[in-house]
């Protein structure tokens, strides 16, 4: 197959190796052409709507500081154990929903562009110009400077008028002429959808959600314990307390989830982005008011961040519904089937990979109130500003799933390896800012001595990582936009049980340092799985070796 006179199969002919694919054209990596603005266009507002709940974390965290390192602990071990459980549930959702429903519209809009064609009056005619138009054309005058004529025909008893778009040629005066409506005020109306993946992925969120309300309500206690805080500790009280009410939260956040997947398969990240930033920011003020005006203190915090999720839900769905019918004609045609199969491999690769952050966050908690104070603050700067490269990884799961099902492998190489590229600056970037921003703002989350010391002996740690962690949550976007959830799965699998022995070792010998060097070599590991995948040549990437896909 060939596009435009080049083969598919370019990168393999001119870097002799898959792997040196991640170097093509990387010095265009700062040029704003139609696949970077695609890139960012999509990217831009899905990094600032996904960086928005560790930003409200943060500013939660901020708020509950100043009550005391005992209850800045308790939220921190309570909002890891939300997160990881939330994880587990959601994110095999949205990365399905969002490469199922990219990969669906694509089909749709390519069956209905060929039922068009199919369907499409072409008229034709033999005309004579008129005496004005001749003049222009011999003297020279360009093409497009003269204004072709207009035609009027009858449609189903109505008047339109019809533009000839083609101009004279030949001395005979010979033209094919396309005709196009050129009544203006005419308006095509989008017409709702049929999305079978879209209706699939509100269900499914509307269970998990209330399954992990009453997991999390219920279970408190013990799921606590397993974190590290144990019977007689002082922050097993405001962490139960904080977990149980954020826990009726759940329902509503994956629903939310649930739908920027669908909002980010019709590669529509920009209305997401302004409901979460409306929800966060209601958040944002009533945090002092329940905190510390109503007095309710770690729960006030807790019940501001359920109310901004049940607005941004109920927003979300009202949009949602002006687009998509959210109930198909049938239950048949409902995938359930299609992502139960793929949403079990992500789950295991989600249980697999984000125990490794819980054990971290256990581990820490071991240690006591003040190691744990500041490892949640470390966490959630990491986590806060790596998440930014979640925006590029967005972008490209969406442009990949819809370049699959368009088989246009030149745009899936071009799209996967110029979002590499421009993650791998983003991490440089990130890696000074966050070195330079947690150092003079350490003081911002605690006031103790203790905590703001181990603080900044994370921060090497936190700032150094960066530029890996944006390459490693781009690679996981580009593994769901080729649908090779099944390699996901597998890998990082054997990642978490090399990290979590590392965990183990390094947390015995060098306790909190410990700790963040694990991480570090998890990341590392995490990194190293995507660009084996794509670096080899192998599975959806063979086209780069030469080898044709099913």
């Amino acid at each position: 197959m060939e596009e435009n006179g080049t083969s598919i199969n370019e990168p393999n002919n001119k870097w002799k190796m898959p792997l040196f694919v991640f170097f093509k054209d990387a010095r265009d990596v700062f040029k704003l052409d139609a696949i970077s603005r695609e890139i960012l266009g999509i990217a831009f507002p899905s990094a600032l709507a996904v960086a928005a709940d560790p930003i409200a974390s943060l500013i939660d965290t901020a708020f509950i500081g100043h009550l005391g390192p005992v209850e800045l602990a308790a939220a921190g071990v309570s909002i890891a154990l939300f997160n990881q459980a939330s994880r587990i549930t959601i994110f095999p959702l949205v990365s399905i929903t969002t490469s199922f429903v990219a990969e669906e519209d694509t089909i749709e809009k390519l069956n209905a562009k060929v039922a068009e064609n199919d369907n499409k009056v072409k008229f034709s005619e033999i005309i004579m110009p008129e005496d004005h138009m001749l003049q222009d054309i011999e003297k020279g005058a360009p093409k497009e400077n003269i204004e072709p004529p207009k035609k009027s025909m009858k449609e189903n008893g109505e008047s339109k008028d019809l533009v000839v778009k083609s101009i004279a040629t030949g001395n005979n005066h010979t033209k094919i002429v396309d005709v196009t409506n050129s009544k203006k005020g005419e308006e095509k109306v989008e017409k709702k959808k049929y999305i079978a993946s879209a209706s699939t992925a509100l269900l499914f969120g509307t269970i998990l959600g209330l399954i992990q309300t009453a997991l999390l309500m219920f279970a408190a206690k013990p799921l606590l314990a397993v974190m590290g805080v144990k019977h007689d500790s002082p922050m097993l009280n405001p962490a139960e307390k904080y977990l149980r009410l954020r826990s009726i939260g759940s329902p509503a956040v994956l629903l939310s989830l649930a739908m920027q997947g669908i909002f980010r398969g019709f590669k529509d990240t920009t209305t997401p982005l302004y409901v979460i930033v409306a929800g966060y920011s209601l958040n944002v003020v009533l945090d002092p008011i329940f905190i510390f005006v109503l007095k309710m203190g770690i729960r006030g915090a807790a019940f501001a961040h359920v109310l901004s999720q049940y607005m941004m839900a109920f927003t979300l769905l009202l949009i949602l519904m002006k687009k998509v019918h959210l109930l198909p004609p049938s239950i048949k045609d409902l995938q359930i089937f299609r992502f139960l199969k793929n949403g079990g491999l992500l789950m295991a690769r989600v249980v697999a990979v984000t125990f490794c952050v819980t054990l971290a966050a256990s581990l820490a908690a071991r240690l006591g109130s003040i190691p744990m104070a500041a490892f949640q603050t470390c966490l959630q700067v990491w986590l806060t500003s790596s998440l930014l490269a979640d925006g590029l990884a967005v972008a490209v799961q969406a442009i990949l799933a819809c370049s699959f099902a368009e088989k246009d492998y030149r745009k899936t190489t071009v799209a996967a390896t110029r979002t590499l590229q421009m993650s791998f600056v983003l991490g440089m970037g990130l890696s000074l800012a966050v070195g330079v921003g947690l150092y003079f703002g350490a003081g911002i989350f605690s006031k103790n001595v203790n905590v703001v010391h181990l603080i900044k002996l994370g921060i090497p740690f936190v700032a150094a990582t960066q530029p890996i962690n944006s390459l490693a949550f781009v690679f996981d976007g580009v593994n769901y936009g080729a649908s090779d959830f099944a390699y996901s799965a597998y890998s990082l699998v054997l990642v978490s049980i090399v990290s979590v022995a590392v965990e183990f070792l390094l947390y015995r010998s060098k306790h909190f340092v410990g700790i963040w060097i694990a991480l570090t070599i998890y990341m590392t590991l995490r990194f190293l799985a995507g660009v084996w995948r794509m670096g080899t040549g192998t599975g959806p990437w063979r086209y780069l070796r030469g080898h044709s896909l099913p």
